[in-house]
This record gives C-alpha cells, structure tokens and sequence, in this order.
C-alpha cells in the first residue's frame, strides 16, 4: 500500500524551509502522497528517507518506452497521473498497434505491410499514424512466426510486438528482431518466468495476461519481484463492457488508491469483425484508459477515424492547436500576390489555405497570433484587432514580398477594416465570411 501523508512526514526533515514551494513539511507531505509532486522538490531530505519514500515518490502509473531511436520514432506510455484531462493534461497518448498474422500468405502479407506503411496522415499541420506493428503467432509454428517478425521489422520503421503464448516461439522470433526491442506478450502464470527471463536479457517491455483483475494484479506482483519493471497489463478480457470496467478499475486503483501492483500501462485488443465497429470499440478503449490497443483495421478512413479521436482525446483542452504566426506561402506567389490575413488557430488557418489553394492564384496567408482562437472569438476577446494585424504585418515584413498594398480580412470582422487601414496604410479588401467562398472571391477580384 502507498503510505500516507503522516506516513512520508515523518520521514522528511521538519525544517518548514519553503523550498519546496510549499510554507510546511507536512503540506509538502500531503502534497507528495496526493502525487502533486515530486520527492526531488525537497532540498534536505536523508538517502536514507529517499529510499524508503522512493514508493511513495514514483509515479501513480509507470512510464515504459517502446521501441528504439532506430525506430520511426519512440514510444512513450503510462505516467498519466489522473482520471479526467480537465484535473490535469493527459501527457502520452494511446499507442496504436496493427496486428499481422504469421499466417498469411508472402503476397497477402506484403500487401498488408504495403498498407500499414500508408498509415501516415498529415491533418492540420499535425502527423497522425500508428505506433507498433504486433505480430501474432497465429500458425503455431516458431520458425514461420520468426520469418513474419524479420518480414515486418525489414519492411517497416514501426515499432514491434510480437505476440505469443509460447515462450519458446518469442524467443526464436526476438533473436531475429532483437535490435528492435519489440514488446513481448504474453507473460502468462504458466510461462512468465521464461518470458520475463527472456524480456530481461534482451531489455523488452513484456505484456502480463491474468485471468481477471485479481490474477493480473498477482501476476505483475510476482514479475516485479523478479526485477523486471517495464509491464504492460492484460486482464485477458475482451467483450468490450468487460475489457471497459477493468480498464477503469485498474486506473482508479492506481491513482487514487496507489496500488502498486496496478501501476502500470494497460493494454487492450479489438474483437469486433465490422471494421466501423471495431473503431468505435478501439475508441472506447482510447477514452477509457488503454495506455495501448491493438487492432485489425488497414484501411485508411478507418484508422485516421480513431487516430483523429485518440488526438482530440490528448490534446490539452485549455491549449488550443495553433500554427506559428508567420508568412505561408501558397503556391509560387510573385509581387502581385494576394495577401490573405486570418488567425493561427490550426483548424481556422488549414481550411483558409484549403481554400485559398482550390482558387489556384498563388497568395501569401499571414495567421495572427490570437494564442489559438478562431476569428469571431480572437476578435470578441480583443485578440484579432487592427492594430494587432497592422503589427504582424510590419513584424513579418511582408512590405518586402509585394509591391501592392491590399490585403484580405475576414467578413465576418469587416468592421475592423477602417482601424486596420489606419494602423498599416494598406488598402483594406473585406473578403467573404465563409472560407468556402474564398475561391470565387480570388478570382473575381485577383483573376486574370
């Protein structure tokens, strides 16, 4: 069990220093236990009440990497310190693994690698795409799911994870991918100790199956005794309800109860045969609490569907997405070049550029910085005014790129064109209030 605030206070020094950033021992106590900070924050604390408070200092949930820098990139999961974003900003999102089966077929299995490849978005100015490529020894055979896992790591620059209950095909499959660092699973009652020996020697996060929350906690108690702490949990339930509630379970229990043994990153896979349906399962799992899913799906409208979810999901709810305040250029604008202005929140700015793009007249888009709010909020907050535009404008130069001296604002704010023609000395064209009447309105008045 975690200790408690009265617990960790009698260990700390009593000095009521302040240079934690909290007046008292005991706030900083109370604040410790809660997870609301860190042991490091306290300046005089003993080695010796370090490592007896270590467990009471670490992380709700433990952090586990996957993957290596050779991969396309790492993965980081687990560490989350509350239930609800609005508490506290989700900080690693839900790694996304596609399943391979070992059974396929050569050209069924390059075809599937070919699509998985794909599975790269660019949206918003942000890159969407799977993590992990799991591949599931679903032949029974060790030597063909050893010449699948060398196929996949050799084809793509995703992360591995190789999935199997027989200890003796992962470690036939590992020695052919074990520069990668793939996830092991399962570790399972009957084979976790030549698993976890297995995922010690070669430095592998390994997934844990139990039966059930009870048998998974007494799993990952028993592989952390064995010194082995980077665990991914697998409760083995796969009805969606019932994957849901220990999904849940194992969140509270870690957080607000600080129960060790269900401190770690979680796993869940997908059953559902339709593929909407299966993402709408996947979503589930996204929201409530997979620190990691794998699914079947290949086809991109599906997967962007959940990817696009699971960004909305960890995206900070306070930060909006933004883009840099800068000058974009859309196509090869020249001198003549029609200057578009609007704000730099993300989704504002990539449909002005969409459209602005489908008129075909090359222009320069200037975004304000209005810290991430669309134009009617920038502007009801002050943030979107003409003196505000005038000084981006001078502060990007874009003097220097035109020889005119028009620009475009937003219809709907066709009232700050008078302080914007003051502020800047430009001519001010009040352009349409929809983005989508932004090409007509390029070519009726920039046309040639």
């Amino acid at each position: 069990m975690a200790l408690t605030g009265l617990d960790i206070f009698k260990l700390l020094p009593k000095t009521n220093c302040g240079e934690c950033g909290v007046p008292t021992c005991l706030a900083f106590a109370m604040a410790l236990a809660a997870g609301k900070t860190s042991l490091e924050a306290c300046p005089h604390v003993s080695e010796e009440a370090k490592e007896t408070l270590g467990a009471a200092a670490a992380p709700p949930i433990r952090l586990v990497t996957l993957g290596t820098e050779a991969d396309d990139h790492r993965i980081e999961i687990g560490d989350e310190q509350v239930l609800f974003r609005h508490d506290k900003t989700f900080y690693h999102p839900c790694a996304v693994a596609v399943e391979v089966r070992d059974d396929l077929s050569d050209a069924d299995l390059q075809a599937r690698l070919d699509k998985i490849n794909g599975l790269v978005f660019e949206r918003v100015g942000l890159e969407y795409k799977i993590d992990l490529v799991a591949v599931t020894n679903a032949s029974g055979d060790a030597a063909r799911f050893a010449a699948a896992a060398k196929k996949v790591a050799d084809s793509t620059k995703f992360a591995l994870m190789l999935v199997s209950e027989d200890s003796g095909a992962l470690r036939e499959a590992l020695e052919a991918v074990a520069a990668r660092r793939p996830v092991l699973a399962w570790a399972t009652e009957a084979n976790y100790e030549e698993v976890v020996a297995l995922a010690k020697e070669k430095g592998c996060p390994v997934v844990i199956k139990g039966d059930g929350l009870d048998a998974t906690a007494g799993l990952a108690d028993k592989v952390s005794k064995m010194d082995h702490k980077d665990l991914i949990l697998d409760t083995g339930a796969r009805e969606t309800a019932e994957v849901l509630a220990d999904l849940v379970h194992m969140r509270r229990l870690a957080i607000k109860k600080r129960f060790r043994p269900l401190g770690y990153p979680t796993i869940a896979f997908t059953t559902e045969e339709d593929p909407q349906a299966e993402m709408m399962q996947a979503a589930t799992y996204v929201a409530k609490y997979a620190s990691m899913i794998v699914i079947r799906a290949v086809e991109r409208p599906e997967v962007l569907s959940l990817l696009t979810w699971r960004q909305n999901v960890y995206t900070d709810p306070q930060k909006p997405i933004q883009v840099q305040s800068k000058v974009y250029e859309v196509g090869e604008p020249g001198r003549d070049a029609p200057v578009y202005i609007t704000t730099n929140f993300s989704l504002t700015y990539y449909t002005v550029e969409g459209e602005v793009a489908a008129s075909k007249i090359p222009s320069y888009i200037i975004p304000v910085d209005t810290d991430g709010t669309s134009v009617l909020t920038a502007w009801a907050a002050g943030k979107f005014t003409g003196e505000s535009i005038a000084e981006t404008m001078k502060n990007l130069d874009i003097e220097s790129k035109v020889d005119h001296r028009e620009v475009v604002i937003p219809g709907f704010v066709a009232v700050l064109s008078g302080k914007l023609q003051e502020a800047s000395g430009w001519k001010v064209l009040v352009g349409p209030r929809e983005a989508a009447g932004i090409p007509a309105f390029a070519k009726e008045k920039f046309g040639k």
